[in-house]
């Protein structure tokens, strides 16, 4: 015998997942990247067969001549004439409850942070009102419930980021992306201890040289591949540049804003044989953040009692976030069932927060009366004030970590376990103050107790800011994680099942600022199980859930006041899912119906509050909270040859804070609406049009410092957006030219892209205005970016 391996593409040579191989009895499939590894005899003609549902069947003669091996490469040739957009899925996927994501759809969807995350918010049960951010709630979570992983290696954000502007670029590079796979809950043991979902994504390993340029308005990328070696080296490198100065300028602020988000990744993999590979995924991030407000003008209220805020500002902000992240892989096949991986990797942020701005304030009720010669202007002032806020935070963070994770694979079981530790150091340092003044009075914090007898008495003692926070973390993190799990493909009668058990466990320790933790350990069991029935209609059920946790990160450690609690204990939540596929064909195009209906039951919950981005947790363990909702989804071709969906979701998740009763969650966004439509000219293939429509019912809108938040339950706007975008192209995979300048392009589009299309204002905060007078507390909303056109070129060569 003798091992034969090869590759299996498209016509445009792509590779092809889940090609069956076969000869006589014997066959496998391919993996992600095309790839197959078969035993064949030796010297001996066999026939092998190479099939897939959306290809033509293509039979092959061939005779190993060399006992150290042998390479067999095919090209498959799809059934059907079909656009880039369509999704081709296997119910193999499907049974784990995980959607797989065409990243033709990712590169041609329309939205301000265009990428993977930008199309997760077209899906039921994600969320986010924020379109300068790609943190996402999912099912009720928050943006720290969401695993991330890049190449199997879980990947981090910055710690100190307040505001979607100041975020820049997400790690995940979509020009780089190969294959994207999402779970909103009731993932499998081998993924990380978190709450809420799973982002698995992986990197392309290039099978031909290739340049790719993008540039817009917002910035640009370049992106490189190529086989260096053939059939050993290959390398794909991307550098990306952002700038959001277009849609900062679009909101209510007028500022000076001069923001530098620079990206550098790099994919290095190496076959050193038949047997054994090396990978190598670096990344160099530099966000630069400089913002200068000048002023900014709010109408909000009623229609019967409109308000008008007015703020004039001095100073400046100046953010620094530098990020390095370096991992190294080795995969070893030790023989046809058995695979070990080894990874190393290690993530550095340096952060830098620092700001000095003073704001001026009046607050005025607008004239409303129509026949007044002053409608429509400030006609009496309700609170004047002024507010000086300063920090100067820095952070360090290194996180590293080594694992070991392996695979055996038998006929239609497989195995899976791994191991791993990681250690987290952060040096945090808080030096930030607020100071405010209402009506000509400073406003000392509400738990301070001090005799105030003016204007009878002179008040004599030192004036204190509002908010004072002065700490030094220093922070040290030991964590050991594992897991083991099991599945199998079988039959009962003629009925095809799938199901998969497995279990993780995770023990750490903390020492902060000296002192250390008791050591603390999680166990979480999780099950999954599918069935298809033997019915003429193509429908799967499945149901999957388990016992997970989420061991606290620093993030989760430290409370609104800086201070540490190193005993935290892990939050705890009991998933329950189930749902159905269900395909069919309609105006004889092909269509899939998915729902799921999820249960959360969760304790030791670390109840927190969000402003824009920025989540700050009480750390303890005081709160329960619940879950739950209805996801459902419609996929097919609504327009013949290109995919589309719509997506609806409901939601209900409430807390209960220190036995107070049940208040809703931050993230409780009870209707969830949102349509992607793809189109093009009949007459005109290559002009097509893209369509992103969100509607979001509101979430609670916060609450202000020191205040209880079971006083402040109110519920920001509804969330509505359109987005859409209009491209040609001019050279395409099914658009080649062998003469004239189009000749050089593999291909090249142009569009333009229209934001905010309605010009809809959309809130996601609210700044607490404080008037001692009355003494009530005014939430004036922050408005999201207005509407915005922008232009945009890419190309291939």
């Amino acid at each position: 015998m003798t091992i034969l391996k090869g590759t299996v593409k498209n016509k445009d040579k792509q590779p092809i997942e889940k090609v069956s191989i076969k000869y006589n009895n014997t066959g496998t499939t391919t993996d992600k990247n095309g790839n197959y590894t078969l035993r064949i005899p030796f010297k001996e003609e066999i026939t092998l067969i190479f099939s897939h549902l959306s290809y033509k069947t293509s039979k092959r003669k061939y005779t190993a001549k060399s006992r150290n091996g042998a390479r067999l490469s095919v090209i498959l040739i799809s059934k059907t004439e079909e656009l880039n957009e369509i999704v081709i899925t296997d119910n193999n996927r499907n049974a784990k409850g995980v959607k797989k994501i065409d990243i033709g759809v990712v590169k041609n969807v329309i939205g301000p942070n265009a990428g993977v995350e930008n199309i997760l918010m077209t899906l039921p049960g994600v969320s986010n009102n924020n379109e300068l951010s790609t943190q996402y709630n999912v099912r009720g979570g928050n943006f720290d419930e969401n695993l991330v992983y890049v190449n199997g290696i879980e990947v981090y954000r910055p710690f100190l980021i307040r505001s979607g502007q100041q975020e820049g670029l997400s790690f995940i590079n979509p020009h780089m992306v190969q294959n994207i796979n999402f779970s909103a809950g009731g993932f499998q043991a081998k993924f990380g201890d978190k709450l809420s979902s799973v982002l698995d994504i992986t990197y392309r390993k290039p099978t031909e040289v290739g340049v790719s340029l993008d540039l817009s308005l917002l910035g640009g990328s370049v992106t490189f591949e190529a086989p260096i070696i053939e059939d050993k080296l290959t390398s794909i490198t991307s550098f990306r540049y952002r700038d959001n100065s277009l849609f900062v300028n679009s909101k209510q602020i007028e500022t000076n804003f001069r923001p530098k988000f620079i990206d550098f990744q790099t994919l290095f993999s190496y076959d050193a044989s038949d047997y054994l590979r090396f990978n190598f995924l670096g990344n160099l991030s530099l966000n630069n953040y400089n913002y200068k407000p000048i002023s900014r003008s709010t109408r909000f209220g009623t229609v019967a009692n409109p308000l008008e805020l007015n703020v004039y500002y001095s100073g400046e902000e100046q953010d620094n976030y530098l990020t390095y992240f370096g991992a190294f892989s080795t995969e070893y096949e030790i023989n046809d069932y058995l695979t070990l991986t080894g990874t190393v990797s290690s993530y550095n942020t340096q952060e830098e927060e620092h700001f000095d701005i003073a704001a001026s304030y009046s607050l005025g009720e607008v004239d409303s009366n129509i026949g007044s010669e002053n409608f429509g202007e400030v006609d009496f002032s309700e609170g004047i004030g002024s507010q000086l806020n300063h920090a100067r935070n820095d952070l360090d963070a290194l996180i590293s970590n080594a694992q070991i994770k392996g695979k055996y694979k038998l006929d239609r079981m497989q195995f899976d376990f791994g191991v791993k530790y990681q250690k987290e150091d952060i040096k945090d340092r808080i030096r930030e103050w607020e100071v405010i003044d209402s009506l000509g009075f400073s406003i000392r914090p509400p738990n301070q107790i001090v005799n105030n007898n003016q204007p009878y008495e002179p008040f004599e003692g030192p004036l204190t800011p509002y908010q004072d926070i002065r700490v030094d973390n220093e922070v040290q993190i030991n964590r050991i994680s594992g897991f083991v799990q099991f599945n199998e493909r079988l039959y009962w009668g003629d009925n095809e099942v799938w199901y998969n058990v497995g279990v993780r466990a995770q023990n750490w320790t903390v020492k902060g600022n000296g002192i250390t933790s008791k050591n603390q350990t999680i166990i979480s069991p999780r099950a999954q199980f599918s069935i298809k029935p033997s019915w003429q209609e193509d429908i799967l059920f499945r149901a999957s859930g388990g016992w997970y946790s989420q061991p606290p990160s620093y993030r989760e450690l430290r409370n609104s006041n800086g201070n540490l609690n190193i005993d935290l204990k892990a939050q705890k939540s009991i998933h329950l899912v189930t749902g159905l596929d269900y395909s069919f064909k309609m105006w004889e195009r092909p269509f899939k119906l998915t729902t799921e209906l999820y249960y959360k039951d969760l304790s030791n919950v670390n109840a927190y509050t969000i402003d824009n981005v920025r989540i700050r947790y009480r750390a303890d363990n005081n709160t329960t909270a619940y879950a739950h909702g209805l996801d459902i989804r419609l996929n097919g071709e609504f327009v013949p040859g290109s995919d589309s969906w719509v997506s609806l979701g409901y939601l209900k998740t409430e807390e209960n804070i220190d036995n107070r009763g049940n208040i809703a969650r931050p993230s409780d966004q009870r209707i969830k609406f949102g349509i992607l439509f793809q189109d093009y000219v009949p007459n005109l293939p290559n002009l097509k049009a893209y369509l992103n429509l969100v509607y979001n019912t509101g979430v609670p809108g916060g609450s202000p410092s020191y205040s209880d938040v079971y006083q402040f339950q109110q519920r920001l706007r509804d969330y509505k957006r359109a987005d859409l975008g209009v491209s040609y192209v001019f050279a395409g995979a099914k658009r080649q030219y062998k003469t004239g300048w189009l000749s050089k392009f593999k291909e090249l589009s142009a569009g333009i892209e229209l934001f905010n299309m309605f010009d809809i204002q959309n809130s996601i905060t609210n700044t607490w205005v404080r008037d001692v007078y009355t003494k009530t507390q005014f939430g004036i909303p922050n408005y999201m970016t207005g509407r915005v056109l922008n232009f945009k070129l890419s190309m291939k060569l």
